[in-house]
């Protein structure tokens, strides 16, 4: 059987991913030893008509290395499901996720079961204003000498790198350490024709710009928003009262990126009548105009059109009215007494008789009716200057009152502009994920856009169990240990209970209103799951993946312990978090069944289990593993070859190939 160690970093460099991508992907590059050979690259690119620019542009900073480390490292935490909470029946059947934990490490976890399949992140990071309360932290011990090797960089720019992450610095280099792998692993979370929304002031707009052109490239920029939250201004700034945020928009591929237009407001869509085709209004006099609009020009084109007092128009081969009781107004291609011609035949006429306006403003005249996509809303582009009422700020905190009653999130985003930048980046079956959950605004409003049209958008949420300052923020602190009984009071808890009452709200809301809709399918749960630090001793290095070398003694690990690794090891697996486990029950032994993977995580294997499930392979129908993983630990190695033996001679009815893997 392959053994195997998850979550090793022993390898990882500043370049080590992609250094495996590239060996993946281009062989020919490389020689025998492993040494790259840049002039077959450059040869593979300019067959391909791309020239090779010989200047460039890049940012740097005292720290830039080490951030491209720790983008590369796997997690150096485990994820636990909250059952009670993910039991209920709201949340059993949920596609919506809260995280607990730092962003970093919850990215790097959703890394492989989420690769590619996030069409939206919406992010509202630390501005680094130096109000805040941002400074960089960072746990990770490396002694100069091991960062020097790691990141490729000199002893000395490692000593330093460790002294600012050592000192809760919220320098420019400080953000953008703490940005940089955050943004890269987002990037491997996106479709193709994903796009990227964040949120940013002045104080680092300029850097963003830049670092963003770094990860998702420079020509994949889209837009930078001036988000106006303030029309009147705040007097407080130097010089100009300030009005905006910026919103700065990337795409994963933007020749693959779609984004929706908006639906056009209320008052603009008066200017807009229905018929059975969809929307229309008046477009162009169907009375041609130019050089070529005389009769003389084009004498077939002139004709009478008749038209009731019911404004239906009537076209006659022999151009005599029509057999008809009732008043007819006879009208011929006539302007200022001369005789013009109509843009379209008689025919035509005929084809298009629900493709006609007429008008009686004054003179009687016949225009076409101007519609959008057949079916559709009449819609428009986005501005860059990116204004309605509602996104001021002021409204968001409204909305957090309403919902909690009083004041317990400081600078929420307003509802509105987050249903508005769902509404253009993401359809109705896509995932969403926003890894500054903070006030929980961009779950409520994909709830609140599900619950209008009928989608089924998905919302991953995370957030850090940021404690809150009862210095600072009193009413929150208290709101969160006294209603909602929580002794360490944490922002985590003021996301989780918005997105709770957000629902509830929309339920209820809905319920009350003159035409209530059927809401019975629409998705208001969500599952929670939380980051815990690594078993102790885990990753103690071990010279050979030998259970009995290592330092951590896994046979000790309680079924809740188990139950979290299972949990860990599938999404590293690419086992979606809302995927259903299935309990596989051999002889007296219970493995663990998702995605075509076989989990065999406690003690007490047996022959007779093996037995069994040499015939589930056989007689199970939907029983079709791919790969077998069973924990180290608990499986001696004369039961790994029993197993590994077992499984290699006999040939299974399905003729299933299966991969054998002993995980450490």
């Amino acid at each position: 059987m392959k053994k195997e160690k998850t979550f090793d970093n022993s390898n990882t460099t500043t370049n080590s991913t992609q250094l495996e991508i590239l060996k993946t992907n281009f062989p020919q590059c490389f020689d025998k030893n492993g040494s790259f050979i840049p002039h077959k690259m450059q040869d593979i690119v300019a067959k391909d008509g791309i020239n090779l620019s010989k200047e460039s542009y890049s940012l740097n900073w005292l720290g830039k290395s080490y951030a491209r480390l720790l983008a590369n490292e796997q997690p150096l935490t485990l994820l636990k499901e909250d059952k009670n909470h993910n039991q209920k029946p709201e949340n059993i059947n949920s596609e919506n996720l809260l995280i607990k934990g730092d962003n970093l490490e919850v990215l790097k976890h959703l890394r492989h079961a989420y690769s590619e399949q996030v069409k939206m992140i919406y992010i509202d990071p630390p501005y680094n204003t130096g109000n805040d309360g941002f400074v960089y932290q960072d746990d990770r011990k490396f002694t100069p000498e091991q960062l020097q090797r790691l990141a490729g960089i000199d002893e000395d720019e490692a000593q330093r790198i460790l002294d600012f992450t050592a000192s809760n610095s919220n320098s420019h280099s400080a953000w953008l350490t703490f940005i940089y792998p955050r943004l890269y692993i987002a990037r491997e979370l996106l479709t193709d024709d994903g796009v990227i929304f964040i949120s940013i002031d002045d104080n680092e707009q300029a850097q963003l710009k830049l670092l963003c052109d770094e990860v998702f490239g420079e020509e994949n920029f889209v837009a930078s928003l001036a988000t106006i939250m303030n029309l009147k201004g705040n007097n407080d700034e130097f010089g100009f009262a300030g009005t905006h945020e910026n919103t700065i928009v990337f795409a994963k591929q933007k020749d693959k990126a779609l984004l929706n237009k908006f639906n056009i407001d209320k008052e603009e869509l008066e200017d807009w009548s229905e018929d059975d085709l969809g929307f229309y209004k008046q477009g162009a006099n169907l009375k041609a105009t130019g050089m070529n609009a005389p009769r003389e020009k084009r004498p077939n084109l002139y004709f009478p059109i008749f038209i009731d007092i019911e404004s239906r128009i009537y076209i006659t081969d022999n151009n005599e009215p029509p057999n008809f009781v009732g008043e007819l107004t006879t009208l011929y291609p006539i302007t200022n007494g001369n005789e013009m011609s109509w843009r379209w035949s008689k025919d035509k006429f005929k084809e298009e008789v629900n493709s006609i306006i007429v008008s009686r403003n004054g003179t009687i005249g016949v225009y076409k009716k101007q519609r959008p996509l057949l079916g559709d809303m009449p819609s428009k582009k986005p501005k860059t200057t990116f204004y309605k009422p509602e996104y001021s700020s002021g409204n968001g905190t409204a909305q957090m009152k309403k919902i909690f009653n009083e004041r317990v999130f400081s600078n929420p985003k307003p509802l509105q502009l987050l249903q508005d930048f769902v509404e253009i980046g993401l359809n109705k079956n896509d995932i969403i994920l926003d890894f500054f959950a903070g006030s929980g605004t961009t779950a409520d409003a994909v709830m609140q856009l599900n619950a209008e049209d009928g989608g089924n958008r998905q919302c991953i949420s995370v957030q850090l169990a940021e404690p809150i300052d009862e210095a600072k923020n009193k009413t929150a602190y208290d709101f969160v240990k006294e209603e909602l009984g929580k002794d360490s009071p944490t922002v985590f808890d003021i996301t989780k209970e918005r997105i709770l009452r957000a629902g509830a709200k929309i339920q209820h809301d809905n319920s009350e209103s003159k035409e209530p809709k059927d809401l019975s399918q629409q998705d208001f749960g969500f599952k929670v799951y939380e980051t815990l630090p690594m078993f102790d001793g885990y990753f103690d290095e071990m010279d050979e993946l030998n259970a009995q070398q290592a330092l951590f003694d896994g046979t000790e690990l309680s079924s809740d312990d188990l139950a979290v690794l299972l949990t860990s090891w599938m999404v590293n697996d690419g086992i979606k978090l809302t995927k259903k486990v299935e309990k596989i029950t051999l002889d007296k032994y219970t493995g663990y069944y998702a995605d075509e993977k076989l989990y065999f995580m406690d003690k007490g294997f047996s022959t007779d289990d093996l037995k069994a499930l040499l015939e589930k392979l056989d007689n199970d129908k939907d029983f079709q593993p791919n790969k077998i993983i069973l924990f180290g630990y608990n499986f001696e190695s004369k039961h790994q070859r029993e197993i590994s033996e077992a499984l290699n001679s006999y040939t299974n009815k399905k003729q299933i190939e299966l991969d054998k893997v002993v995980r450490y």
